[in-house]
């Protein structure tokens, strides 16, 4: 007897955090796993620890995609392969500093990394799933995306363009039978604080910092639910959605022949 299974997973940044934990949580569900980073070792170090407790197949695939090649080897993977049914694209970093202070190599990394990879591979996927009238997408953002005025404008800009970029594909890929997400996180107890040079401890309080085991399980309840938006440490999702109806109202008037009264200029 065959035993259906919801297909294979391909996860970037997978080696350490959250995108481990994503791992671990959907070999779990009973998918199959394509693990992508940068880190070889700890990727098959993941693969045979999953392996042994799940029973899922466990791919290592390893890519820099920061690398145009690598990356483009990834994006053929997604094109290709039809048993990938889920993306999750979690490979992110930040800086230490700010666009002020920081080399500009390191911000054209952050963006590579933050921006094109996530971008060029969400379109990979969406393409392939659209074609097969199935499959999902899970954009790993950032609260900072919706608060601009603090930490780094470069890191939280990357988000905030991740999460357009979900909102603007929700309802086409819907259409098409295929769900995307995007996720924001608040703060997270991973190791991208210390590869940036961040005590997250001294910044914002242990009280502020949510297990990343934790937020992965509120973030697979919110694709469960649904969710085109899923905020794990919001309590009010009344917020969120005030936010959505003044932004919307906003639309009719973007776009007018005339300037708004106070810009206009007495001859």
């Amino acid at each position: 007897m065959t035993v259906s299974t919801p297909g294979t997973a391909l996860i970037t940044g997978a080696s350490s955090g959250i995108g481990a934990v994503y791992a671990d949580h959907l070999a779990r569900r009973g998918y199959d796993l394509i693990l992508v980073a940068r880190d070889g070792q700890r990727l098959s170090e993941l693969a045979a620890r999953l392996q042994a407790e799940t029973g899922r197949a466990v791919e290592v695939l390893r890519a820099d995609l920061t690398d145009r090649a690598d990356l483009a080897v990834v994006e053929a993977r997604l094109a290709a392969d039809a048993g990938i049914t889920l993306l999750v694209n979690n490979a992110g970093k930040s800086m230490n500093g700010t666009i002020l202070d920081v080399a500009p190599a390191e911000v054209e990394q952050l963006i590579a990394l933050n921006v094109t990879a996530p971008t060029l591979l969400a379109g990979a996927a969406a393409r392939a799933f659209a074609g097969r009238e199935q499959g999902g997408i899970i954009n790993i953002a950032s609260v900072l995306a919706l608060a601009p005025e603090m930490f780094d404008g470069v890191y939280s800009g990357s988000k905030a363009f991740l999460l357009n970029l979900t909102q603007s594909l929700a309802a086409p890929l819907a259409a098409k039978g295929v769900r995307i997400q995007a996720v924001l996180p608040g703060a997270t107890r991973t190791e991208i604080w210390e590869r940036s040079g961040k005590d997250i401890d001294a910044l914002l309080g242990a009280e502020r910092i949510m297990d990343a085991d934790d937020l992965v399980a509120a973030a697979l309840a919110g694709y469960d639910r649904g969710e085109t938006v899923t905020i794990p440490p919001l309590p009010d999702e009344a917020q969120w959605e005030t936010m959505q109806a003044a932004r919307l109202a906003m639309g009719p008037n973007l776009s007018l022949r005339e300037v708004a009264p106070r810009y206009r200029v007495a001859a």
